[in-house]
């Protein structure tokens, strides 16, 4: 039995070492986990103070000073670095590092949380694994950008190697570094062709894209260009027949980059997919990959733009442990989908004239209406007794159906228009330029407050007064009210402005935002999967229903999908989550102004006119306008920042709109309540 090598002398724990004792643990034949920890904890040194990165240069200075003094230093080093490179993938770093080992969103996101969750090993033959353990800060990519270029000569006459592999007999100048780079833009071109000939892609490309399929003879024009670059290292070929092939593989590259931009035009016409998105970004990103390896290869100085590689691939490594980053980049096309969809539809709810304003009061009177026989419905289903879950799942049933034939029947529920409102208003700011746009964004701002208040005017002058009847009818032929006076007195205590009605108002806003997100989404994936066309033409529907029928069908589906979604979803979440949250122990409830009207009318019938001395109804009075004003402020807020994030508004001088709009509001205050009488 022959003893067990002991291991180098390095420590395995994190504490930064000196120089020198690094330089005498460097062991060339440590095993590969040592010389990894190693080449980490060198790192560290040459890192320094994660605060101060701007000292990593003079650092690096000090460890080629004391290699480049000691010349059997050198050669251990050089014995140590070829050693590493044989023991690991270099290519796999250049070619995959920061792209996604699946083409699916769902796959990187379990990818990435392996990465924040799961800690890596150093035990590794994947340069990209090592990659990520030697360069783990986010001010890695500045310093490694900040080596000049005198340090990176010497740098790469220290580590540089000769080539291993098939080219060696016939290119013996060939170096280890240009053989990885050659080997690394093979890989990310086939991950291109692949790519760009996968169905998802290759069926959305336009039509002159597709004729000319570049991807065809990716691989074919980079052979070419290797086999000229190789062939120059022996004299058999120029350089202006490199150059040649170079600006041919380069254009073919950026046909392949413009034909997959062309499937954008097909998503934007039939809906995003967050998948389709994530798979173009990837392509998109190895073109740019396979650029920045050729700059190495080709350009001059070459240690300059390898020094630059290394900083964007440790920016990479920051991204690709970023989930924020992830669902950003992934998600922005589907946001500004929804939010354009959603400005499609808020144009509707926008009033401008006197004759859209006398509509909008009436609208918003019929929705107050049926939500008057919500309000009925809603206190019927308490009255059976459920259990909470029960409850809360009939009550969401009950506001569901109530919303969709508001809907159905174009009344107007008003904490409804906000978030629909708001994507329209961020459209306009898309050429906020001068002071004619200002002034037309303000416009719109008086047009939309004075909606706001002419539909929430409609929505309570009508659910309060006609639930105050109903009550009464009940009274009359059933002999008692619809609430009781112990029920009457809880409205009064849910409601009263004392309590804490006014976060749960704020918390109706955000759901209100929430439903809207839904709508928009749901449209998009009605379009995407092309379900108004499976309505129209699909054979077992059309002898189901007839041709006709199933045009009408698909043609009411198609603009009505976003507002079944929207207050489906609304209702839902207005019964089960205060439900829910009580299973937790949150007590979190939804105050909802309509709503929340129409119980202040059932309990004020079921006390009759001694109601008027209590000052609990005071208290839950003076609450409304509260209610109101958060329910349409926060749903609004929230939407118009997702839609000014979908356009890509910013810098857009708040302060000037901020300005403008009170000096609005001193000119003309009344323009925010009705319109003028000279309104066109």
């Amino acid at each position: 039995m022959h003893p067990t090598p002991s291991a180098p002398a390095l420590p395995v724990h994190t504490r930064r070492l000196d120089l020198s004792v690094l330089l005498e643990a460097m062991d060339p034949d440590a095993d590969p986990v040592h010389r990894h920890l190693w080449l980490i904890a060198l790192l560290e040194w040459i890192r320094g103070d994660t605060h101060a990165t701007e000292l990593a240069p003079a650092r690096m200075d000090i460890f080629l000073d004391v290699v480049e003094a000691r010349p059997e230093l050198a050669v251990r080093l050089q014995v140590w670095w070829r050693t590493l490179i044989e023991s690991v993938d270099g290519t796999t770093l250049l070619s995959d590092y920061g792209f996604a080992s699946r083409n699916a969103f769902v796959s990187e996101l379990v990818e990435r949380l392996h990465y924040k969750l799961l800690p890596v090993s150093p035990e590794t033959t994947d340069a990209s694994e090592l990659f990520s353990l030697v360069m783990p800060s986010d001010r890695d990519a500045q310093w490694l950008a900040a080596l000049s270029e005198a340090s990176l000569e010497r740098l790469a006459r220290l580590l540089s190697a000769p080539a291993t592999g098939h080219h060696v007999q016939a290119y013996p100048t060939l170096t280890y570094w240009q053989n990885t780079l050659l080997e690394a833009i093979n890989f990310c071109t086939s991950q291109i062709r692949a790519a760009g000939f996968s169905p998802e892609i290759r069926l959305r490309m336009s039509t002159p894209a597709l004729e000319a399929s570049p991807f065809h003879t990716l691989s074919s024009d980079f052979d070419a260009l290797r086999d000229t670059w190789l062939a120059q290292l022996d004299g058999s070929a120029t350089a202006d027949d490199v150059q040649h092939a170079v600006q041919h593989f380069r254009a073919k590259l950026d046909a392949c980059r413009h034909a997959a931009a062309t499937v954008y035009t097909h998503l934007d016409a039939h809906g995003i997919s967050v998948d389709l998105v994530f798979r173009l970004r990837q392509l998109r990103e190895r073109v740019l990959r396979i650029r920045a390896l050729m700059d190495c290869l080709l350009g001059e100085p070459t240690h300059v733009n390898t020094a630059l590689l290394f900083s964007h691939l440790a920016s990479v490594g920051q991204y690709q442990r970023s989930l924020r980053a992830l669902f950003s980049h992934s998600t922005s096309l589907l946001a500004a989908k929804v939010a354009e969809r959603s400005s499609e539809a808020g144009e509707h709810y926008i009033t401008r004239t006197r004759a859209e304003y006398r509509a909008m009061l009436g609208s918003a009177a019929g929705g107050g209406a049926l939500a008057a026989v919500t309000t009925f419905l809603k206190f019927a289903v308490m009255a059976v007794g459920l259990s909470a879950f029960w409850y809360g799942f009939w009550s969401g049933l009950v506001y569901a159906a109530s919303f969709v034939v508001i809907q159905l029947l174009h009344f107007t529920l008003a904490t409804k228009q906000p978030a629909m409102t708001a994507p329209a208003m961020a459209a306009k700011l898309k050429d906020f330029s001068d002071a004619s746009a200002l002034k037309d964004f303000v416009d719109e701002i008086t047009h939309l407050v004075r909606s706001q208040v002419a539909a929430v005017l409609g929505n309570v002058t009508v659910v309060f007064p006609l639930v105050v009847l109903l009550s009464l009818a009940m009274q009359l032929l059933l002999g008692r009210p619809m609430v009781d006076a112990a029920e009457a007195a809880h409205v009064f205590h849910s409601l009263t402005l004392l309590g804490p009605c006014l976060l749960f108002a704020a918390f109706t806003g955000v759901l209100l935002f929430a439903s809207s997100i839904l709508a928009g989404w749901a449209e998009n994936w009605f379009v995407l999967h092309r379900l108004d066309s499976a309505l129209r033409y699909n054979p077992r529907i059309t002898r189901r229903l007839g041709a006709a029928r199933a045009d009408r069908w698909a043609h009411f589906m198609r603009h009505n999908i976003s507002g079944f979604a929207s207050n489906i979803s609304l209702g839902f979440m207005l019964g089960l989550l205060p439900a829910i949250f009580g299973f937790f122990g949150l007590g979190l409830d939804v105050r909802h102004v309509t709503l929340s009207t129409g119980q202040l009318g059932a309990a004020c019938a079921s006390l009759g006119w001694d109601v008027l001395r209590n000052p609990a109804l005071w208290w839950a009075l003076a609450s409304l306008p509260f209610i109101g004003a958060l329910n349409l402020g926060v749903s609004f807020y929230l939407a118009f920042r997702v839609a000014l994030q979908a356009h890509s508004v910013t810098g857009l001088g708040r302060v000037r709109i901020r300005r403008a709009v009170l000096e609005r509001l001193r000119q003309a205050p009344m323009s925010f309540l009705r319109p003028a009488k000279d309104d066109a």
